[in-house]
């Protein structure tokens, strides 16, 4: 199968494409590439339209749903992908919360089942470059360890994937960031604060300068007003947020061949 210029991004939950990937998915864009949005879940446990969590009750699941559908569709198309795809996954919430027992819940999935849809998708789409979380899933969550699982089980399956990378932060930018960021009063999300301390710097392999496109990232987070925790970033200082979201850092977790052309580019070489 020819190497297309194909960029799959799995992702967990409505708003995930804003926060983890969106420099990259609008660098390959604007570059005339086609770039795939999966989102696993529905979202329904996030805040709902009187800013309760989905562990509070009562909640309004139903319309949570219909709220982040409606987001993800305007930041999706904001950050440069050309589909969207969604499993429609029941959201599991935090860990320890009840919903983590639903049958449905996208943590209790049949992995290989869900990888061969996946898989199917990726040689549909003949994608040659994948992202995910890596195996902590950024910072816990379990729906984001799961789509670790099935993206991972998923390109053993696929024969279109060449590489596969995750999202990172590396310990020497987080090392920099956080000081700044709390000496002017920003209280940080928790995938900041609780993202394993950092990457070890040296098991970064791509390094991608997305500044020029920070203030579409910024807008992308707006789009997803419903879930005001991450209000902080969305009304971040420009300068900070662009200290925090102008790189993207990305660990090469597989590759089929071997790869040493990626530094700066997820497609280098292939």
């Amino acid at each position: 199968m020819a190497i297309s210029k194909t960029l799959v991004c799995v992702h967990a939950h409505p708003d995930d494409e804003a926060i983890f990937t969106s420099g990259i998915t609008l660098h390959y864009a604007a570059r005339g590439y086609d770039v795939v949005l999966v989102t696993c879940t529905n979202g329904r446990l996030g805040f709902d339209g009187h800013n309760r969590p989905g562990n509070e009750a009562p909640h309004d699941d139903l319309g949570t749903k219909a709220t982040r559908a409606g987001e993800l569709q305007r930041s999706a198309h904001l950050v440069g992908f050309t589909r969207i795809v969604t499993l429609g996954f029941e959201d599991s919430g935090m860990v320890g919360w009840p919903q983590n027992e639903d049958p449905g819940a996208f943590m209790n999935v049949d992995v290989d089942a869900v990888a061969r849809t996946l898989a199917a998708l990726l040689d549909e789409v003949r994608a040659s470059v994948v992202v995910t979380y890596d195996e902590n899933g950024f910072y816990g969550h379990p729906d984001h360890i799961m789509a670790n699982v099935v993206t991972r089980r998923a390109v053993d399956f696929a024969q279109s994937a060449e590489r596969l990378y995750y999202p990172v932060v590396p310990k020497g930018a987080i090392k920099e960031f956080i000081p700044q960021a709390e000496a002017q009063g920003f209280i940080l999300p928790a995938f900041v604060l609780e993202a394993d301390a950092g990457t070890p710097d040296e098991l970064v392999a791509s390094t991608m300068d997305v500044t020029q496109y920070v203030a579409t990232k910024q807008a992308a987070l707006r789009t997803h007003a419903s879930q005001t925790d991450n209000a902080v970033l969305s009304t971040m200082d420009p300068g900070l947020f662009a200290l925090m979201f102008g790189t993207e850092w990305f660990q090469r977790a597989w590759s089929r061949r071997d790869a040493t052309d990626d530094a700066t580019d997820l497609f280098g070489g292939l």
